[in-house]
C-alpha cells in the first residue's frame, strides 16, 4: 500500500514538468537565433567599411602627385638589320660505326673526351681473321714453292725442246719426237703462268684479310669531342650501328630562313651577330656562309646558314641563338629613350603625358640601340612620353615634371587647366 501511495503523490506533477522542459528548449533556439542575426549583421557591416575604404584608397591613389622627367619620341636612323632566330649546331658531326660485324674487345673514349684524328676509338675481336692471315700466309708459301718448282721443270723442257729443234733439222730425230718435246716445253709454260697468277691471287687474299684486320682497329676521320656513346665493352656491333658520335665545336653553324623581301639585301660573308641566352649581353661575331637558291612555296622564305666560330669551344650544340645580320644601310626610324619603356605583362608601351596625368600607351619595339630604343608602331614623332619616374606610375597619377627641358612645353597645358 506504501508503494502505491507514492506514485499516487508523484504522478499529478508530471505535466507540468514536461512543460517547463518545452519552454526551456524554445528560449533556447531563440537565443541562438538572435545571436546569429547580431553576428550576421555585424559582418555586413565589416564589409561596408571595408569596402568603403577601399574605394577612398583608390581616391586618394589616383590623386596622388609623382615627381617624373619626360621627353619626345624624336626621328633618327638605326641599322638596317634582319633578326633571326635558331639553334647552334655543329659544322662537322659523323656518327662512327664498324666497317665489319664483331663484338666490342675495348673503347678508349667518353663522353665528353677529345679525340684527336687518327686515335684507336675502338677495338673489335680479331683472332679468327688472325687465324684466316696465317694460314693465306702458309697457302702463299705452297704457290711460291710450286712457282719454283715450274720454274725449274720450264728450263728443263726448253732445254730438250732445244735439242730436238736441231736433231730434226740433222734428221736425226723423229718429226712426232720433235712435235712431243714442243708440246711438253708449252705445257710447262702454261703451268708456270697458272703458278703465278695463283701467287698473286694468295697475294690480294693475305692483303684483303690484313685490310678486314685493320677494320677491326676504329679509327678517329676527324678531330671532334665525343657526344655520345651508343654501345659497351662487348657489345656485338655491324656497319649501321653507330658506336660513337664524334662532333668538332671549332665552327658551329645555325640555320633560319629568311623572308623572301630580305633575302636579295644578303651576300655570302654577310657579317652577323649572334647572342645565347647562356651568355646573358655577350655576342659572338658570324657571317653568312650559304643562301639557299630555292625559296619554300609554302612561307616564301629561303634558308640561309650562318658559320660562328667557336676557337674556346664555349657555344655547345642546341643553344638557342638570336641572330642579327647586318644589312649594311641605315634607314629611318622613330626613337625613344629607354628607360621610358614599360611592360603590363608582355605589352611593352609608354607613359603618355595627357593634361598633367599619365595615361599607358601600348607600342611595337624594334631595336634597342644603347640607351634609345626603336618604336616600329602606334606612336608619333614628338609625342610627349615619361622617362625617368615611368616604372612607379599607374594609369591617371597626377605628373610634377621636374626636367626644365620639358616645362616649357607644358605651360600651355597648364594654363587650359
Amino acid at each position: 500500500m506504501r508503494k502505491q501511495f507514492d506514485i499516487l503523490v508523484l504522478w499529478p506533477d508530471y505535466p507540468a514538468r514536461t512543460a517547463l522542459k518545452k519552454a526551456t528548449l524554445l528560449f533556447g533556439f531563440l537565443l541562438v537565433l538572435g545571436a546569429a542575426v547580431l553576428f550576421g549583421l555585424r559582418v555586413r557591416q565589416t564589409l561596408e567599411q571595408q569596402s568603403q575604404s577601399t574605394k577612398k584608397g583608390k581616391k586618394d591613389g589616383a590623386a596622388r602627385i609623382v615627381n617624373v622627367n619626360v621627353s619626345q619620341a624624336r626621328p633618327g636612323q638605326v641599322r638596317q638589320e634582319i633578326l633571326l632566330t635558331g639553334a647552334l649546331r655543329p659544322k662537322e658531326q659523323v656518327d662512327i660505326t664498324a666497317k665489319s660485324t664483331g663484338r666490342v674487345e675495348g673503347l678508349t673514349y667518353q663522353l665528353g673526351d677529345f679525340v684527336q684524328k687518327g686515335a684507336v676509338i675502338a677495338v673489335l675481336e680479331a683472332d679468327e681473321l688472325k687465324q684466316q692471315v696465317s694460314r693465306a700466309r702458309a697457302a702463299l708459301s705452297v704457290v711460291n714453292a710450286a712457282t719454283k718448282q715450274r720454274m725449274a721443270e720450264l728450263e728443263n723442257s726448253k732445254a730438250n725442246f732445244a735439242r730436238s729443234e736441231r736433231l730434226v733439222k740433222e734428221g736425226l730425230l723423229p718429226r712426232s719426237d720433235y712435235e712431243s718435246s714442243r708440246t711438253a716445253y708449252e705445257v710447262v709454260q702454261a703451268q708456270l703462268e697458272l703458278s703465278r697468277a695463283q701467287e698473286g691471287q694468295a697475294r690480294a687474299e693475305i692483303r684483303e684479310l690484313e685490310i678486314r684486320l685493320e677494320q677491326t682497329r676504329i679509327l678517329a676521320p676527324m678531330d671532334g669531342y665525343v657526344s655520345k656513346r651508343h654501345v659497351d665493352h662487348g657489345a656485338l656491333v655491324n656497319p649501321s650501328m653507330p658506336i660513337l658520335t664524334l662532333v668538332n665545336l671549332s665552327t658551329m653553324v645555325t640555320m633560319a630562313a629568311v623572308p623572301e623581301q630580305e633575302v636579295g639585301k644578303l651576300r655570302i660573308g654577310t657579317r652577323a651577330r649572334v647572342e645565347v641566352d647562356a651568355f646573358g649581353e655577350q655576342s659572338f661575331e658570324g657571317r653568312v656562309a650559304r643562301i639557299a637558291p630555292v625559296l619554300d612555296a609554302a612561307t616564301r622564305s629561303a634558308t640561309v646558314e650562318v658559320e660562328i666560330p667557336n676557337p674556346g669551344g664555349r657555344l655547345k650544340a642546341e643553344m638557342f641563338a638570336r641572330v642579327t645580320l647586318d644589312l649594311g644601310a641605315m634607314r629611318p626610324a622613330l626613337l625613344i629613350p629607354r628607360d621610358g619603356l614599360v611592360y603590363r605583362g608582355s605589352q611593352p608601351g609608354v607613359f603618355m603625358v595627357d593634361r598633367g596625368r599619365s595615361t599607358f600607351k601600348p607600342i611595337e619595339t624594334g631595336q634597342t640601340l644603347g640607351n634609345e630604343v626603336e618604336v616600329l608602331a602606334n606612336l608619333q614623332p614628338g609625342a610627349q612620353i615619361v622617362t625617368r619616374g615611368s616604372a612607379m606610375l599607374r594609369e591617371g597619377d597626377q605628373l610634377r615634371i621636374v626636367n626644365a627641358e620639358s616645362r616649357g612645353a607644358q605651360e600651355p597645358e597648364r594654363g587650359k587647366e
